[in-house]
């Protein structure tokens, strides 16, 4: 009786690796080149000053380019240093730094010129 259930027990968990190992030749999972849940930002490197276009504000911070539509964000530090620093000394919370819209680049009228000839 033992020995039936000993094969019974081995059976079960041979059918189960089977079905882990047939499982992803018969259905693989898809493979993406591109995700779209990325962010294509350029982060310029260092920190800069940041001028709102209104002339309202000048402050230290981060220049951030989205890659996809041209836009330029600048990420205001308050202070010469590559993340957002509270100015108050005694709040406990990390400082959070909302974007301010710069400008934009149109990439899609960017050309290259060879030879004189421009191609896209």
């Amino acid at each position: 009786m033992k020995d039936h259930i000993t094969q019974l027990l081995l059976v079960i968990v041979a059918t189960f690796l089977a079905t882990l190992v047939v499982r992803p030749v018969l259905t693989p999972d898809q493979v993406r080149a591109e995700s779209p849940e990325a962010y294509p930002f350029f982060v310029e490197p260092g920190y800069t000053t940041i001028r709102k276009p209104d002339g309202t504000a000048q402050v230290y911070g981060k220049i951030m380019i989205d890659m996809r539509t041209g836009d330029v964000w600048g990420f205001p530090t308050l202070v010469q240093s590559p993340y957002p620093v509270s100015a108050n000394a005694g709040n406990t919370k990390p400082p959070k730094s909302e974007p301010i819209y710069l400008g934009q680049f149109v990439l899609a009228e960017a050309k290259r010129w060879h030879l004189g000839t421009s191609t896209v």
